[in-house]
């Protein structure tokens, strides 16, 4: 095992204001401890009950969002690879909450997704509850809802949903970024 200095990554991390960070396999059971630990951390932060509810939630969507893609590759041949990528990161930034999460996709899964959250970060708040009126009215897909979290999310923050995608050998690591 590599030496490393846990002293100065939990500084780091400090600096960044980084709360709270899972990086890992996402399980059902992980996914609702480490909600806990946020609900937890969030009930002592003395927030509003209105911006507490926001974070919980986009956190939980997010973690779900992260853990429903990577079981999806358990059984193939890469899937241990793709199913460790896993991160959720509750973030401190100036005057918002910052709730960040990423993994690896298969590059044909890039396009769909990004296709999504560029017409997501062309609505209003009024465009986005018309959309989400109108997802609620459509059937469920293979994959879920179709997409109705990402709109949830993107109601719920203050500035337009952000995301960065990063080559990774023949994998491509999404990270998704949303400030409550």
């Amino acid at each position: 095992m590599k030496d490393f200095d846990l002293v100065r990554l939990r500084d780091d991390l400090s600096k960044r204001g980084i709360l709270m960070v899972f990086s890992g396999p996402f399980s059902h059971c992980i996914v609702e401890e480490f909600g806990n630990a946020v609900r937890h951390y969030l009930e002592n932060a003395r927030l509003s009950r209105a911006a507490m509810m926001d974070v919980f939630a986009v956190y939980v969507e997010q973690a779900q969002n992260v853990g429903n893609y990577l079981r999806r590759w358990e059984s193939e041949p890469h899937g241990a690879r793709i199913i460790n990528s896993g991160i959720v990161i509750i973030a401190r930034d100036d005057e918002h909450y910052v709730i960040s999460s990423g993994n690896l996709l298969a590059p044909q899964d890039v396009g769909p997704l990004t296709a999504q959250l560029e017409q997501l970060r062309t609505l209003d708040k009024m465009g986005l509850k018309a959309l989400h009126k109108e997802k609620l009215r459509q059937p469920l897909t293979e994959w879920g809802s179709g997409g109705l979290g990402l709109i949830q999310m993107a109601r719920k923050a203050t500035a337009p949903l952000q995301y960065t995608l990063t080559a990774v050998d023949e994998w491509v690591f999404f990270t998704l970024r949303v400030v409550i």
